[in-house]
């Protein structure tokens, strides 16, 4: 079944048809408008009320077809999440640094929705995991204890907007608890402080050679900056890892890991969501107090935050997070072959087509109810499959075939 998605036009993403997003939404959606200085920042794939997908053809919401025929969930995905699809499956084109923040566990989530439904929305945790298309930048979990302590050391505009006796006590004793206490002082300083540190910042920089300016991430620090001035969220950087993810390299974020999305494109999963808890970088609310005291203040190399895949076969890697709302397998079929047939679950799955058209689609056995019938694919197509059901394919054989698919493995 083919599905028409939603798409989310927050400030942060790539704006007209150079975003990924607007070119797999408008391959779907050949009447959508994509204006030159609009943003296209997400493709929602799924059931989610904020954006739902809907069957293409019959315009029906994919969450209605579901409560009509629960069995295409597969029975262990409706015994363990109440006959809902428990994932968020998106795409993302990211041109501007979103907020730095974490998810909240099942258990805090479902305590913040009591307290502040206004807020955070569901009583649903929101563990995720992030696949490169492009070069992916990113902020994930704290540095190690030597670099946070090299840092501290050099930055004395930092220093003062955390203050020496924190700064002092971190790099006497590099443990959790006085990473804890610099976080919170940094986080919880005056406007005032944080503005006075980050323009003298600012000048030291500009009078650095570049070694010592790369040391110190100065364009990064720039870049930040310049959409954000004035935020505390720029001197994260010297506390939090940043690296970069090359096409097909993955982060998992579980409960409580403090991070930021920069730069890039990238394939998304989550579980069916939209808790989070903000504290910079951000236009948006702001709860400080409850992010420093749910994070995890685990010091990690960023070789660390990444996620690795194990292969099904020659052609399909599996990216299977400790959670048991969603896996992600990644479909990459080199030039040279002319047909292939995705592995059999007993999930339902949603799959999106990135690179590379199929033809000749065979579904097996047929999907319940009324549903059009899907005979060729292409960059942008988007399916959903139900549990049990086998589907092949035809390739052309010419190009490179490419494809991310959202389950459940219980």
């Amino acid at each position: 079944m083919e599905l028409t998605c939603a798409v989310q036009n927050y400030a942060w993403g790539v704006k007209g048809i150079k975003s990924s997003v607007a070119q797999f939404a408008k391959a779907t959606q050949p009447d959508l408008e994509v204006g030159d200085d609009q943003p296209f920042a997400e493709l929602w794939m799924g059931t989610h009320p904020s954006g739902p997908s809907v069957l293409k053809g019959s315009g029906v919401n994919l969450d209605k077809y579901i409560s009509e025929h629960p069995e295409v969930l597969g029975s262990p995905v409706t015994e363990k999440f109440q006959n809902q699809l428990p994932f968020l499956f998106k795409v993302l084109s990211v041109n501007q640094a979103l907020s730095i923040q974490a998810h909240p566990n099942k258990a805090h989530a479902e305590e913040l929705h009591q307290s502040r439904p206004d807020v955070y929305k569901d009583p649903n945790h929101k563990p995720e995991m992030a696949i490169a298309l492009t070069p992916f930048q990113a902020l994930c979990g704290f540095r190690p204890q030597e670099e946070i302590a090299k840092h501290l050391t050099e930055i004395h505009e930092l220093q003062n907007v955390i203050g020496t006796d924190f700064c002092d006590a971190f790099i006497k004793d590099s443990n959790e608890e006085n990473l804890k206490k610099c976080f919170n002082a940094m986080m919880t300083a005056s406007k005032d402080a944080i503005a006075s540190a980050l323009s003298d910042y600012l000048q030291r920089l500009s009078s650095l050679d570049s070694t010592k300016g790369n040391e110190l991430l100065r364009d990064l620090f720039l870049t930040l900056h310049e959409k954000y001035p004035g935020d505390v969220g720029c001197f994260s950087i010297y506390l939090l890892n940043y690296f970069t993810l090359q096409p097909g390299e993955a982060m998992f974020l579980g409960p409580n890991v403090i991070h930021a999305y920069l730069y890039g494109d990238c394939v998304e999963c989550m579980a069916c969501s939209d808790n989070v808890v903000r504290a910079g970088l951000t236009p948006k609310y702001q709860d400080v107090e409850t992010l420093i005291n749910m994070l995890e203040y685990e010091m990690l190399p960023a070789e660390l935050r990444k996620f690795k895949g194990s292969a099904i076969d020659k052609y399909t890697v599996s990216y299977d997070p400790p959670v048991p709302d969603f896996a992600v397998d990644v479909i990459e079929i080199p030039p040279g072959t002319t047909e292939y047939s995705l592995r059999t679950v007993d999930s339902a799955s949603i799959i999106i087509i990135v690179e590379g058209q199929a033809k000749d689609l065979t579904i097996s056995p047929s999907p319940p109810g009324e549903v059009a019938p899907v005979t060729e694919v292409h960059r942008g197509s988007v399916l959903f499959l139900g549990a049990e059901q086998s589907l092949s394919f035809k390739l052309d054989g010419n190009s490179r075939f490419l494809a991310f698919r959202a389950l459940c493995i219980l």
